[in-house]
């Protein structure tokens, strides 16, 4: 199997942060950060189309894996995957890698920690890209108003239940992940490399990495949709990137953005599925190092 680092053209690391230990993959140097937080049900190599570009436009590039996934710290308690750990796993990291500046970028679960980090002022943010994940508060206001988006949102709550979808994550060797992905790619072929979804598969299956995962939905999941202070505005320059054939996350997701973020930029992707940065890379790549 193809090793991360080598997909990623990255040196591999492990950088103490907020109490556990991150496994991170660095490429570039310079006191100029992109840190790279991935999705569900993911790992750091979704990035290997941007690390290389962002590299040689001068950014020193940590693609991360957070808590759970991959060799990072996987504690097996649910609380430890509360926003505050999660968030704190954010403004940890940035503190390690002691930076000039932040280039923030975070696709589904990482957008949604990237969001709470910038509402939250956690640390400063000099840019902010978020893809294929609403404003948390805009996502309550979808799934209280939407039967769309309450229907496409179902699968959350069946994460919510004790050790079936754990067990239905990770059974044959991530197999059920990968359909999932693949059938949430609109049909579209390409979008995973054998090499990335080997990957995806080993780190799923790994021991307790499905819980893991899943326990982002069973703690974060629910402060995301009842914290009560997400409703500072965003300072920070947010450029939000939306594949439009997202089968989780409706379009009307982004309505009344602009009431919290007060420099703002959305581009739309038609024909482009959630997995936005594997799906249409080079149009990716070109949006957020023309923004970044």
């Amino acid at each position: 199997m193809t090793s991360a680092a080598t997909l990623l053209g990255a040196r591999r690391i492990i950088v103490p942060a907020n109490g556990i230990e991150f496994e991170v993959f660095e490429a570039g140097a310079g006191d100029r950060l992109a840190l790279l937080l991935h999705g569900f049900p993911q790992h750091a190599i979704m990035w290997r189309h941007l690390v290389g570009p962002l590299a040689a436009a001068g950014f020193r590039v940590w693609a991360v894996n957070q808590r759970g996934y991959g060799a990072t710290a996987r504690p097996s308690e649910k609380d430890a995957y509360s926003l505050e750990a999660l968030t704190g796993d954010v403004a940890g990291l940035i503190d390690a890698a002691r930076p000039a500046s932040v280039s923030l970028i975070g696709h589904d679960w990482g957008g949604f920690i990237a969001w709470v980090v910038a509402i939250r002022r956690l640390r400063p943010i000099d840019a902010l890209v978020v893809i294929n994940i609403p404003h948390p508060l805009c996502f309550r206001r979808a799934l209280e108003q939407q039967w769309r988006q309450k229907f496409k949102s179902a699968y959350a709550a069946f994460f919510q239940l004790p050790w079936l979808p754990d067990r239905l994550l990770s059974a044959r060797g991530g197999a059920f992940a990968e359909r999932l992905m693949r059938w949430s790619a609109a049909s579209r072929e390409g979008v995973f490399s054998k090499d990335a979804m080997d990957l995806y598969r080993a780190n799923v299956a790994s021991p307790g990495a499905a819980t893991a995962m899943l326990n982002w939905y069973r703690a974060a999941g629910r402060e995301i949709l009842e914290a009560e202070d997400l409703d500072s505005p965003i300072d920070a320059p947010t450029l939000v990137i939306w594949g439009l054939r997202d089968a989780a996350l409706g379009v009307a997701c982004l309505d009344g953005l602009e009431c919290y973020v007060r420099n703002l930029r959305i581009e739309r992707l038609p024909a482009v599925s959630h997995w936005t940065p594997e799906d249409a890379p080079e149009k990716v790549n070109a949006l957020i190092l023309g923004f970044v």
